[in-house]
């Protein structure tokens, strides 16, 4: 079966700015994703309940706030504790160079900077939506 890759973009902590989520939302409908959103100030619990209860088959966190290392790992665990730990994750933000080796350690599959090309975003997408398929 090959559906339409379901992305939920989720915006962890007190960042208020959502300008990017928002407009990726929009971009990767226009691929033809099926794409939800979060809103924003959200906890990782209930990141982790929206990506069971949608369903997603990758789970995007969009952080400018510089809390990723506290923030991330908590996504993590409690994708884990939900049981949707196997849940590709990638990340939208401003991440030091140090940091991206050390999420990427703990599993992220993709950090993308400020002035990402959204094609570059879609190829990624497009490469896990080729082993979710091949997982069903």
């Amino acid at each position: 079966m090959n559906k339409s890759l379901r992305v939920l973009i989720a915006k962890p902590g007190l960042d208020g700015h959502d300008r990017g989520a928002l407009f990726l939302k929009r971009a990767l409908t226009e691929h033809g994703f099926d794409v939800e959103y979060t809103g924003i100030r959200q906890t990782p619990i209930s990141i982790a309940a929206q990506a069971k209860e949608f369903r997603a088959d990758v789970v995007g966190i969009s952080i400018l706030s510089g809390a990723h290392m506290e923030l991330i790992p908590r996504v993590i665990e409690q994708m884990e504790a939900v049981g949707m730990g196997e849940i590709p994750i990638i990340i939208g933000g401003i991440i030091p160079e140090i940091d991206r080796i050390e999420l990427l350690e703990m599993g992220v599959v993709g950090i993308f900077g400020p002035g990402s090309k959204t094609n570059d975003i879609v190829t990624k997408l497009l490469e896990i939506k080729s082993l979710v398929n091949k997982k069903r």
